[in-house]
């Protein structure tokens, strides 16, 4: 008898055609797309800071993030609201997704990691990749999709708003 593999929830969420998914442990909550209210000087994919149960919580663009174009607004764009852990703390965000699908189980053995395409490219923010239904799933790392530096100033915008 094998002994079985272990396996990890994932939410699922799409960017455009692809299709992306975050460890469900660090998902608070997922809202409707409402526009965020604006930071000057922020990078391009910072859209703002949204209020979330009474905390500032800085509203990032991911598919800006990832080099993909901005998202627009549909009846089914979302908001993650995720609680990722970055060293010592936790870093309260939210990701702007085209559409949420599902809560579905990885098993360990099933994930594969970022591909070799024998030159380097940004793929330090996949934690895996996932076959599934003729496509692939990537699994974003999110304490890997942004530098220190900019961690540092979504904690900053977060913390401004909770005084404000």
């Amino acid at each position: 008898m094998a002994a079985p593999s272990s396996e990890s929830q994932f939410v699922t969420f799409s960017l455009d055609n692809e299709v992306f998914a975050v460890p469900v442990s660090v998902v608070r909550e997922i809202l409707d797309h409402e526009d965020a209210f604006k930071i000057p000087h922020g990078p391009e994919y910072l859209l703002g800071l949204r209020d979330v149960r009474g905390q500032g919580v800085p509203v990032i663009d991911l598919r800006l993030r990832l080099g993909m174009t901005k998202t627009e607004k549909t009846p089914h764009t979302r908001a993650l609201v995720l609680d990722v852990p970055i060293g010592e703390k936790t870093l309260t965000l939210g990701l702007v997704a085209d559409r949420v699908f599902e809560v579905i189980p990885f098993r360990t053995d099933e994930i594969e990691g970022a591909p070799d395409i024998g030159v380097r490219w940004p793929s330090d923010y996949i934690a895996g990749v996932v076959r599934r239904n003729g496509g692939f799933v990537v699994i974003v790392d999110l304490a890997r999709l942004f530098s220190g530096a900019e961690m540092a100033m979504m904690g900053s915008a977060g913390r401004l708003a909770a005084t404000a």
